[in-house]
């Protein structure tokens, strides 16, 4: 299934959020899925409980990092950056940027003082706790709704956020919708299942690639 960011059908986008299950399941990626249930039910929890001061925890943002790049593309230091800080920091940092909501741009400023914490890691902070307004930046969701997914700076973000927090609010008025991360999750979902559907028959890609080299070290061993 195909979906047009310009699309107002409230039944075609809850049809691309339902799929976001399955699509985490495809991935075959090693505790992705427990790693989800953690980041979109049992984090929330923890957070909400903290109220009416929540914080994250080093240990937290370091499960919350595995969550982000598993579902992206893996970037193995990061997570060590953000697995080596200090907790009391994280939780300063992190009690300050909840409560800087609904004000994005500082909450994002106030995250993005830890090492390893950049605005797209801040920006799953944010989502864990406030998923209605703060969505998270995927590259997925951010090449459809702007069209590139390779300027991470806050200012894109706050773009993002305005984009798909007018998209929430334009579906909430057709039938029933949650939130902004609602949106997001619909659009990484329909993007990978383009991705996918795009992709060669498993096999044969690799195959040919290895002819290619043999060829290849063949020519450069004659020369």
């Amino acid at each position: 299934m195909e979906l047009d960011f310009k699309s107002s059908d409230v039944g075609a986008w809850k049809e691309a959020l339902s799929s976001y299950d399955s699509r985490i399941e495809s991935l075959n990626k090693p505790d992705l899925v427990s790693l989800d249930q953690f980041y979109r039910v049992k984090l929330p929890s923890l957070l909400h409980d903290r109220d009416p001061n929540p914080y994250l925890t080093t240990s937290e943002l370091s499960q919350l990092m595995k969550w982000k790049l598993s579902r992206g593309k893996w970037r193995p230091r990061l997570l060590d950056f953000v697995s080596s800080l200090d907790d009391s920091a994280v939780k300063s940092a992190s009690e300050k940027a909840f409560k800087s909501l609904p004000d994005i741009s500082q909450a994002v400023k106030e995250l993005t003082v830890l090492k390893g914490v950049g605005p797209a890691t801040a920006s799953a902070v944010l989502a864990a706790y406030a998923p209605d307004i703060a969505p998270f930046m995927s590259d997925e969701a951010m090449e459809v709704a702007l069209g590139n997914s390779k300027d991470y700076s806050l200012k894109r973000y706050l773009l993002f956020v305005t984009k798909l927090q007018d998209k929430a609010k334009e579906l909430k008025l057709k039938g029933e919708w949650d939130g902004a991360s609602d949106i997001e999750r619909a659009l990484w979902s329909v993007t990978l299942r383009s991705k996918s559907k795009s992709k060669p028959e498993k096999g044969s890609s690799e195959k040919k690639r290895k002819r290619q080299e043999s060829q290849n070290s063949l020519g450069k061993e004659d020369k």
